[in-house]
């Protein structure tokens, strides 16, 4: 479990980056690291969005455990 809570983390993290560079330089890191959808980039932004969604299922857990 904590492999899993750290994966999350990180792949969140890549994508808040990520928006955070395109919001501010209009710079999309993943798609100029792995190209402008291609497979690689499609798989990273699913995993993004579902490392967010394991995020959230976590927090709210860890919240709800604790009262």
């Amino acid at each position: 479990m904590r492999f899993l809570k750290i994966l999350t983390y990180v792949l969140v993290l890549v994508g808040a980056l990520n928006w955070g560079l395109v919001v501010l330089f209009n710079f999309n890191l993943v798609s100029a690291l792995l190209g402008d959808m291609t497979f690689l980039s499609r798989t990273v932004y699913i995993l993004v969005g579902i490392s967010a969604i394991i995020s959230l299922i976590t927090s709210y857990k860890n919240i709800s455990d604790e009262y």
